[in-house]
């Protein structure tokens, strides 16, 4: 009672409406989701305030701890209890690829919005019924979103307004790498990252589906067809002794098991209006933890940025005259830059953490104003065919294969 009395005294002072999130997964995604949501509403001026309502997964003392440690007010182990309960409007959809379809779908039937983390689906026939049943939800009011959490660097979308206003002119290249190495050592476990059946592929899915959608976003154009090649380099590692967390786990070294996706995919691709571009993802690169770059050049200049050094982009203008010409570096912490009007003062930088508390923040922004998501359902159902061309033209030694469009 005295609960219900406080949200009567909150509301007639002018608080906010709320939204009841519940998140499906609690492990790496889990917490970087947790931080976004539980921040978000504490950082910005938010028009409805995210609530923590309750967060999914199978063990019900390793969730219950999770919710602990997160602040969801309450734990299920059952997404389809998740779903049903009345004080959660959005789904947050945290879980290995395998699962994504049916919880989102299941979400979006029962009047929710959904965020799902990336790439959208396992497959393009599973992206393309997830893309169908946003449209459909989109009819009702209703929001899916994907978590490309790093168009939410604040670079990043800085760099995404120069390109709109015209400052790299007609593009002509984009180059885009991301490189990890936790897959260096062989006996690193099987975890089910390694395996299809839950992970649909390996760094290409990964690693790939990210800097796809970056290159496209960027663009502001889709890719039209690619050429790639993919390779396995340990094919059996030891299977997983304990349940892993993040990038981590241990395994049991006398028993192995195959490994069913790849460890590295290099493509190249064309852009619709016929500027080049290409890709490098590996989990393979030793001494290279998270190191995601990138590089635009177009007729009037170049930018270029690395996620080692995210508060920066590298600029040139070739407008300029070439004795002063050169690149560059426009350190993005000022106010009037993308998301940085409610965080610290000038030079003091920001973080991984702070793209989850951006993305956050614009699924609210969208769901109360009504707007299209951005990246939306359509959009992973893209890079899905992307990824899908990729692995076609690896199976037949790199043949140039085209990108079906997506219908707007």
């Amino acid at each position: 009672m005295a609960r219900r009395e406080e949200t009567r005294t909150e509301q007639e002072a002018g608080a906010p409406p709320t939204l009841g999130v519940g998140m499906v997964g609690y492990s790496f995604m889990g917490a970087a989701h947790s931080q976004g949501w539980r921040t978000a509403g504490r950082v910005f001026d938010l028009p409805v305030q995210p609530v923590m309502a309750a967060v999914c997964g199978r063990d019900p003392q390793a969730v219950r701890a999770a919710a602990d440690r997160h602040g969801w007010a309450a734990a299920e182990t059952d997404w389809r209890d998740l779903i049903a309960r009345d004080d959660v409007q959005i789904v947050d959809i945290c879980t290995p690829g395998d699962s994504h379809a049916e919880i989102a779908i299941a979400a979006l039937e029962a009047g929710k919005h959904v965020l799902c983390e990336k790439p959208l689906a396992n497959s393009v026939a599973e992206a393309e019924a997830m893309a169908a049943a946003a449209e459909r939800a989109r009819a009702r009011g209703q929001v899916a979103m994907v978590g490309f959490n790093y168009r939410r660097v604040p670079a990043i979308a800085y760099a995404r307004r120069m390109i709109e206003e015209g400052r790299l002119g007609a593009l002509r290249h984009v180059r885009v790498t991301y490189l990890q190495d936790w897959l260096v050592d062989p006996d690193f476990p099987l975890t089910w990252r390694l395996e299809r059946e839950h992970a649909g592929s390996g760094a290409l899915g990964d690693l790939g589906a990210h800097i796809v959608d970056l290159a496209q976003y960027l663009a502001g154009e889709p890719l039209a067809g690619v050429s790639g090649m993919t390779e396995t380099f340990v094919r059996s590692r030891p299977l997983l002794a304990e349940a892993s967390a993040g990038l981590s786990g241990s395994g049991r070294a006398a028993e192995r098991g195959e490994v069913t996706v790849d460890d590295a995919a290099l493509f190249t691709g064309r852009l619709a209006s016929g500027a080049l571009a290409s890709f490098e993802a590996t989990r393979t690169a030793a001494g290279r933890k998270n190191a995601l770059s990138l590089e635009l050049n177009g007729e009037r200049g170049s930018l270029a940025f690395n996620l080692e050094r995210l508060n920066e982009l590298s600029f040139h203008d070739h407008t300029e005259p070439a004795v002063t010409a050169g690149f560059r570096r426009i350190l993005v912490t000022e106010a009037e830059h993308p998301y940085l009007e409610a965080w610290w003062p000038p030079g003091h930088a920001l973080g991984y953490e702070h793209t989850f508390v951006h993305q956050a923040r614009d699924l609210i922004h969208t769901i109360a104003n009504g707007t299209d998501p951005a990246p939306s359902f359509a959009d992973g159902l893209q890079v899905q065919r992307v990824l899908a061309a990729v692995e076609e033209s690896a199976e037949k030694d790199a043949v140039y294969t085209p990108v079906l469009p997506v219908r707007p």
